[in-house]
């Protein structure tokens, strides 16, 4: 029920966004050099890896200088970039990815593969589910790259701090992984980008 639930509502979204999409591909191409689509090798369901889909809102080969984005100001994003990135326009070509199945519309959001080789054994119930592209660690740590702005190392704060407490936010959506719960998160999601508390 929930891979209908996820086909449904991803059809509809891309469908309806196609218009929006097309502009804001034209203001990628015609701002930075490079494609209008970045792909990065993510771990999903069972741990097996697959291509996530974003709109490219930063310089070509950025990754190479590090996986994590420290704030809305790195010097790394594109002009178009920071508006994509301000209101989560750069993540909604992963509903292909939903689509597709390689990720459902709510769940753990997929971590790059370094991250995951830090998981605990008890940590890696996460990948019992498929990925998705929000949860309740997307909604705490709305601004995460603001917070590790902040940090001195960045990559240790992450480490240490941020990534545990999105593992343990992610365990109480599997507490209760249902449709009626993904509804829930969804709506809390979209008022989030509305900055409606």
């Amino acid at each position: 029920m929930k891979r209908v639930f996820d086909v449904l509502i991803s059809f509809f979204v891309l469908v309806v966004f196609i218009p929006i999409g097309l502009i804001i591909s034209l203001l990628i191409v015609l701002t930075s050099t490079g494609g209008v689509f970045y792909q990065q090798e993510r771990i999903g369901l069972n741990g097996i890896p697959f291509k996530i889909f974003k709109f490219r809102t930063m310089r070509i080969d950025s990754d190479k200088k590090g996986k994590l984005t420290v704030g809305m100001r790195d010097s790394r994003i594109t002009s178009i970039g920071y508006f994509l990135r301000k209101y989560k326009l750069d993540e909604f070509p992963q509903f292909i990815n939903v689509f597709r199945g390689e990720m459902s519309i709510v769940g753990p959001r997929p971590e790059v593969m370094e991250y995951v080789n830090l998981y605990t054994e008890n940590q890696r119930k996460i990948l019992n589910v498929k990925p998705g592209i929000t949860d309740y660690a997307s909604l705490e740590f709305f601004n995460e790259n603001e917070l590790l702005a902040q940090s001195n190392n960045p990559h240790q704060t992450y480490i240490t701090e941020i990534m545990p407490a999105k593992l343990l936010l992610n365990e109480k959506y599997l507490e209760n992984p249902t449709i009626g719960h993904d509804l829930k998160i969804m709506t809390k999601t979209f008022f989030k980008i509305l900055k409606i508390k």
